[in-house]
């Protein structure tokens, strides 16, 4: 049995993460300020002995004896990041200053949650971890895009000069069941919108793609790379390379749901990538021959399920 923190941990993705680790027989300490996170999305685990709720902000100090750190602390939807800007910046840069900080003093190893935002509007496709990307710093997205990349530095840089054991994964656009109905992604949304037959809002002409990856596939790669060898630090993009434009996301979503929705379109936002697909070759080389095993639809379908019963008890 490990002892492992998890910050961001009633959130979408953390709270996920901290089933895993329970159910694996491992001791959490759930850590989370509750400004996307949820305490419904934990609930069901406050009775269990091995699970502990703190209520606490990264971006102050946190004392604690673990083994392990996974460090996904941040808002990462842009209605949320760009809601409080400096927040942002400041849980992204602070937070892992102060978990990076954890992580020397009590030896452990430490896993940062970044993203494929790392990589901007890219200009190479697929991008592999190797990409520098092409991010504007001074746009309304940079204070997630930067501060996602500044703590990526700070990770190696407390690696080379302090020997902290650490860990990198390139986060790729990931969906499932607790995410926040009103977090402005492009999967919530649209099904929240055709569960309630309104009109599916699709920024630009539709052509843009994303890949989407089931949050299960995601856990699973996280899980794998914590646990590869000490040499291994990454980056490692993990995430879906299928790609699906917005039109066809709709389709599908509408084909599930049997909804009345009509498809409008509106100006697509500042900086918005028009592409974004991971290369994935590293993770299947490094991680146990991991890639995703859960299709679009097969997705689509448990996440509908979980929303449909969200909004029903509204």
């Amino acid at each position: 049995m490990k002892r492992i923190l998890v910050t961001g941990g009633a959130g979408f993705i953390g709270s996920h993460l901290c089933d895993r680790l329970i159910n694996e027989g491992h001791e959490v300490i759930c850590l989370d300020n509750y400004f996307t996170g949820s305490k419904s999305n934990i609930v069901h685990l406050m009775d269990n002995p091995y699970f502990e709720l703190v209520r606490h902000d990264v971006t102050h100090p946190y004392f604690v004896e673990v083994d392990e750190i996974y460090n996904l602390a941040c808002p990462a939807s842009p209605v949320h990041y760009q809601y409080n800007p400096i927040k942002t910046i400041k849980t992204s840069v602070m937070g892992a200053i102060n978990m990076l900080g954890l992580a020397k003093r009590i030896k452990a190893k430490i896993l940062q949650a970044s993203t494929s935002e790392v990589y901007g509007d890219p200009l190479i496709h697929p991008q592999p971890e190797s990409y520098w990307g092409n991010v504007n710093p001074i746009g309304i997205r940079s204070c997630y895009d930067e501060g996602k990349r500044c703590a990526e530095s700070l990770f190696l840089n407390y690696h080379r000069q302090n020997d902290v054991n650490i860990k990198i994964i390139r986060i790729f656009n990931t969906y499932g069941p607790r995410m926040h109905p009103n977090d402005g992604r492009v999967v919530s949304n649209f099904i929240v919108q055709a569960l309630q037959n309104q009109p599916i809002t699709i920024f630009g002409d539709g052509t843009q793609t994303r890949s989407f990856q089931y949050v299960d596939d995601l856990l699973e790669g996280m899980t794998r790379m914590m646990d590869t060898n000490d040499e291994f630090i990454g980056p490692v993009n993990i995430g879906n390379p299928n790609e699906f434009s917005m039109l066809e996301l709709a389709n599908e979503i509408l084909s599930i749901t049997g909804s009345s929705s009509n498809i409008i379109h509106h100006p697509l936002p500042e900086d918005d990538p028009t592409q974004r697909q991971p290369d994935i070759n590293l993770a299947k080389e490094k991680l146990n021959n991991w890639e995703p095993e859960v299709q679009l639809r097969q997705g689509l379908e448990k996440t509908i399920q979980y929303f449909d019963q969200l909004l029903k008890s509204r």
